[in-house]
């Protein structure tokens, strides 16, 4: 301590102040320290201090600790960060994050992570992202379970901006009907999204149909919605939403429940009280709103001005000029719009997506996916 006094009172008139510092056998940042806390505190500030935290996790209290473990197990997939801000919403203020996750990590409770790299989605993909409640909604069924002989698959939708689940529902099945009802309901409670993301899969998309298209996701279109698909065989394109169905997992499967009960009773749990890392540890509760974009119900058909229009025939057909043209059998019912772009060739389309051309000379439509490459990425839409 002697020493530091005297480096101290040599360091406040020193010309050399890095020769000082060699003399007394200490670095050029050592010394500055030293100068800085002389000056601050004075004698008292050159005791040698103790590196040891303030605070540790071993001096929490019992309670505590098994308030923390108890959160914990509560909330298996949740970190320690989540869990401190979760104990910090209930108790007030708390010990520091590494406390948290030392305690967790000696209880067992802690399991390393594994990052994915996000890849690219294909076809009927914008590449757009959510920067705003409503813009993308993303869906997909949740790999079935069995609990006392009862078989659950839930549907769930999820807002992509705010990570709120707008529906965690277990369907009679997965028909297109059935899973056409449940969303009227939710466009009933929430409004309508700008656009939809999901899988390759029915009932939200056909593999073989044109663009994909399926009888639900025609709807989706005739609403105003656009879409957006990953790749086949890619469910990390949807990834943020697949993690929350391992969520699902581990907290809902594992418990062997599968009644509508727990299913929204964990539903509540994951938009009212889990924070999110990704939100400022918000929950999602506290930045989803409802959609302006009101549900008035279906269409009863779709306006297509400067077109010229045709309707889908039960089998999937337009007819020109008597020539019958195949399309898909997704549109049953509704009606194209048919826009001139160059002598004999038009373009159809489908509210606001573009299906493709039919060249009037041959008679042929070919498909937008097959040669508007261009157009076929970006999802055929319009430029905004």
């Amino acid at each position: 301590m002697e020493q530091r006094i005297e480096f101290g009172l040599k360091a406040m008139g020193a010309s050399n102040f890095r020769a000082l510092c060699q003399e007394y056998g200490i670095s050029t940042k050592t010394g500055y320290k030293w100068k800085e806390r002389f000056l601050r505190e004075g004698m008292g500030g050159m005791v040698e201090r103790s590196r040891r935290p303030h605070h540790h996790a071993d001096q929490l209290g019992d309670e505590v600790v098994c308030e923390i473990v108890r959160l914990k197990l509560a909330h298996g997939s949740w970190g320690p960060r989540k869990i401190r801000e979760l104990y910090r919403r209930r108790h007030g203020i708390v010990a520091s994050e590494s406390s948290f996750k030392r305690i967790l990590e000696r209880a067992g409770l802690v399991e390393k992570r594994r990052r994915r790299r996000a890849k690219e989605a294909g076809r009927l993909n914008s590449g757009r992202r959510a920067a705003a409640p409503n813009q993308v909604w993303t869906v997909d069924f949740k790999g079935w379970w069995r609990s006392h002989g009862k078989r659950c698959e839930p549907l769930t939708v999820r807002d992509e901006h705010s990570r709120y689940i707008l529906e965690l529902r277990a369907l009679e099945n997965g028909r297109s009907e059935t899973v056409r009802k449940s969303f009227e309901q939710l466009f009933e409670r929430q409004g309508l999204p700008q656009a939809i993301r999901s899988d390759n899969g029915a009932p939200f998309a056909s593999i073989n149909g044109l663009l994909g298209l399926s009888r639900l996701s025609a709807w989706w279109i005739a609403l105003g919605i656009d879409l957006e698909r990953g790749r086949p065989a890619h469910p990390q394109d949807n990834g943020a939403h697949e993690r929350m169905h391992l969520d699902i997992s581990r907290e809902i499967e594992a418990m062997g429940r599968s009644d509508q009960a727990a299913l929204d009773l964990w539903r509540h749990s994951f938009n009212y009280e889990r924070p999110h890392d990704a939100l400022g540890l918000l929950t999602p509760a506290e930045l989803y709103r409802g959609s302006p974009r009101k549900y008035k119900g279906t269409p009863e058909d779709l306006e297509y001005p400067n077109m010229c229009t045709r309707r889908v025939s039960q089998h999937g057909m337009i007819k020109m000029d008597a020539q019958p043209l195949f399309l898909t059998t997704a549109l049953a019912g509704w009606s194209v719009g048919l826009k001139p772009v160059a002598p004999e060739v038009l373009e159809v389309w489908f509210g606001r997506l573009l299906l493709g051309q039919v060249d009037l000379t041959t008679s042929s439509f070919i498909r937008a996916d097959l040669r508007l490459n261009k157009d076929a990425k970006s999802g055929g839409y319009p430029p905004e």
